[in-house]
């Protein structure tokens, strides 16, 4: 009896070997990330994945990261994924914004969702549906894979009191944020975060906006800039995503489509329980050095959200992509605005 199984024993040990090597599929790529991996929640979350991916797929994906300039500028990722030039980048989704319009409420909308019920409306609320069409005629497949808290409003040299203190203030600024600064007179320029830190040094700039104040913390802000201004009302969730070129997606097996979709899933909860966890800390260091945390009162708020309206509804008629995408994510939060000022405790409880 043991003899005439041992045919079948080998027979199906080969079946499954042959199985599993017609199953598995190698896919090495090069992936130019926007921000350093040294940023907390912001940069790490992409090489957190790919790790993450090599250890699910037993290192059949490996998705290599490289920092930004290594293999194309910080701020050229769409344009190397949409051409091809890359098979997959890492970005914060605005960047593009001359390009794609529409792509500036994707990365962060001003007085907009935090990051939880963003991810309910792109998971639940049509989002991601609306995110793959508007992508599509650039031969990108863009994939939801990290979002963090709240950015602080900015770095400024001077104490802000009213809007007209913004008039004439060269600041920088990404995507609608610039914006609507520069509705309120703000002189406006967008540079990378490893440029930052000189422009202020040198008096290229007045105040900067960034990141997280882990991230600002990194950068070093706090040496040169002693007004940490917060809320972050222009990026009350800041997303970013996993930009791949179409052919280079369609070539992939639905397994390996599944494992790169599923770990980006975790990356999002990976990366606001990072951001979560750290910025108390972080505060209480900037106090020790001299900033001053300072939060915009309504005044300030009223006069970002006038000339927040007024810039969406400005993208809204100029391109129809943009007003399809911000009427969904308008209605989606309306529709559940109850249910937050009913279900959660107010933010001033104590």
């Amino acid at each position: 009896m043991r003899s005439g199984l041992k045919p079948l024993a080998a027979t199906a040990a080969l079946a499954l070997a042959a199985f599993g090597a017609h199953a598995q599929e190698n896919v090495r790529w090069g992936i130019p990330m926007a921000f350093g991996a040294n940023l907390t929640a912001l940069g790490d979350t992409m090489p957190w994945v790919s790790e993450q991916l090599k250890k699910v797929s037993g290192g059949t994906i490996n998705l290599q990261v490289f920092e930004p300039g290594k293999l194309v500028p910080a701020l050229g990722i769409f344009d190397a994924v949409s051409t091809g030039k890359v098979e997959a980048g890492y970005s914060f989704m605005g960047y593009e914004v001359g390009k794609v319009p529409v792509s500036a409420i994707f990365g962060a909308l001003p007085f907009g969702m935090e990051t939880p019920q963003f991810a309910a409306w792109m998971y639940f609320g049509g989002g991601d549906a609306l995110l793959k069409e508007a992508y599509k005629p650039h031969n990108v497949y863009p994939i939801f894979c990290g979002s963090i808290s709240p950015e602080a409003a900015g770095w400024f040299k001077k104490e802000i009191k009213t809007p007209e203190d913004l008039k004439g203030m060269k600041f920088r600024a990404a995507a609608l944020g610039g914006k609507i600064y520069q509705k309120l007179g703000a002189s406006v320029t967008m540079l990378p975060g490893g440029e930052l830190f000189q422009a202020l040094e040198k008096g290229v700039l007045d105040g900067t906006e960034f990141s997280l104040p882990t991230v600002d913390d990194q950068l070093g802000f706090q040496k040169i800039a002693k007004n940490y201004y917060l809320p972050g009302w222009h990026q009350p969730s800041t997303n970013q995503f996993l930009y791949v070129n179409i052919p280079a997606w369609s070539k992939l097996k639905p397994q390996t489509q599944a494992q790169i979709e599923t770990t980006c899933t975790a990356g999002v909860i990976m990366s606001l329980a990072k951001a979560e966890a750290l910025q108390g800390d972080i505060l209480a260091k900037f106090e020790k050095e001299g900033v001053q945390l300072r939060q915009f009162g309504k005044p300030m708020l009223d006069a970002f959200a006038k000339a927040s309206k007024e810039v969406l509804a400005e993208e809204s008629a100029k391109d129809p992509m943009f007003k399809k995408v911000y009427d969904s994510m308008s209605a989606f939060q309306n529709k559940n605005r109850k249910w937050h000022d009913f279900g959660y405790l107010p933010r001033n409880f104590k």
